[in-house]
């Protein structure tokens, strides 16, 4: 008697299966949209910071302008526009009373179009 022969397989074992291919898609994809996340969030992050740099530089020409006039700002808002860049941001100037009358607190609040996009603070006297 003759050793049985194996039959061979109807299908090769070589390659991979759809449910393989699928899963490495899908790894692919979501590694893709995280990737996207954090390129948008860096770009995001770049507008941002140069939107402050601008409002930082209006904040405090408008702060330098209050100690420069060396005398005691009067108390209440004052709303100006700074040209930075090409651009116009909105300067609102609050002078508030402090406990101590010799001082004023100052705020310099920024906005871009009705957005706020900074706010620095002080306080001044009088020479």
């Amino acid at each position: 008697m003759k050793p049985a022969r194996p039959r061979p397989t109807p299908y090769p074992e070589s390659g991979f299966t759809l449910i393989e291919v699928l899963v490495a898609l899908a790894i692919v994809a979501i590694s893709l949209v995280a990737g996207l996340q954090a390129t948008t969030a860096l770009t995001n992050n770049a507008l941002r910071q140069s939107d402050v740099l601008l409002a930082h530089l209006c904040a405090e020409n408008e702060l330098i302008k209050v100690r420069l006039l060396r005398q005691m700002p009067g108390v209440g808002d004052n709303t100006s526009l700074c040209e930075q860049a090409g651009r116009g941001l909105q300067v609102t100037l609050s002078v508030r009373p402090t406990p101590n009358p010799q001082f004023r607190r100052v705020d310099a609040q920024i906005h871009d179009g009705n957005a706020p996009v900074l706010r620095l603070s002080t306080v001044v006297t009088h020479d």
